[in-house]
């Protein structure tokens, strides 16, 4: 037997080192009162705090160690230094005063199949995006933006809000790149209309670059711009009276359909989420 395993059945057994049965006595002989002070009960919602701090990306859970026992993390307005703490996900904790996201941030990129909607809003017997990457995180993972339900390509999920609100900023803007395949042929005037930028609801849509796509009929064009507005890519041929067939989302930022066929997901890299997060 060890040495902890001894010492644990000594204290286990009740005896001192003269075999005796250890008693706590107070000064008139009565037993010492044993501790009476209530115990949080173990609840299986709570984490450590030091875990909830790491989540949020603040920093690692070690560095979150440090600034914890410095002082610099507050529960619910109090500073707590005590390590191994544990915290409820409804409790409101902050870092040098800026209130933490405990989730773990995740970001998921799908490549959309046709017929899928992408609203919030449960909608009973349809399909919904949400479905297709439901094995990819316990937590609520939301699109970066809408898509409509006959558009297929890449769509990022995150729950990263940050991240959404900066890419979904008009003035900010993310590469985005879509082959469309049209009803009837564009002609060549309305491609140069488009390329000087086309008033839709009074603001004008200004593409990066658009063209007929090599070795194909005329009605398939690819169209890249940096407008963060809904549906806008569908808007612009409408506008000129064509019709889109189809659209698919090829490239979105620094993100392509590479070795992911239509209705899978993966994960974001560190380095994708990074240039993601370069987005000014």
């Amino acid at each position: 037997m060890g040495k902890s395993d001894y010492n644990k059945d000594r204290k286990s057994s009740g005896k001192d080192n003269g075999g005796m049965k250890k008693r706590n006595f107070t000064g008139s002989g009565t037993p010492k009162p044993k501790n009476t002070s209530p115990q949080k009960p173990s609840d299986p919602n709570a984490i450590r705090l030091n875990k909830y701090v790491a989540n949020s990306g603040v920093c690692s859970r070690r560095e979150a160690d440090v600034f914890i026992a410095a002082g610099s993390v507050t529960v619910n307005g109090k500073v707590v230094s005590e390590m191994g703490y544990k915290v409820k996900l409804d409790d409101v904790v902050k870092f040098d005063g800026r209130h933490l996201n405990p989730e773990k941030k995740e970001y998921v990129l799908l490549n959309k199949p046709k017929d899928f909607s992408t609203t919030v809003r449960n909608e009973h017997g349809k399909r919904n995006v949400a479905g297709l990457i439901s094995s990819a995180s316990k937590s609520t993972l939301l699109p970066v933006d809408k898509m409509a339900k006959a558009s297929t390509g890449l769509l990022l999920f995150t729950n990263d809000g940050e991240l959404t609100k900066r890419l979904a900023t008009p003035k900010n803007g993310i590469r985005k790149i879509y082959h469309i395949e049209l009803t009837k042929p564009l002609q060549s005037a309305d491609l140069k209309k488009i390329q000087n930028g086309v008033a839709i609801d009074e603001n004008v849509v200004n593409v990066q670059d658009i063209s007929y796509v090599d070795n194909a009929p005329k009605n398939q064009i690819g169209i890249e711009l940096f407008s963060s507005r809904s549906n806008i890519v569908t808007k612009i041929f409408e506008h000129l009276g064509y019709e889109v067939a189809k659209l698919d989302r090829v490239i979105y930022g620094g993100l392509t359909k590479k070795d992911l066929p239509r209705g899978h997901w993966r994960y974001l890299t560190k380095q994708e989420v990074i240039n993601l997060g370069m987005v000014k």
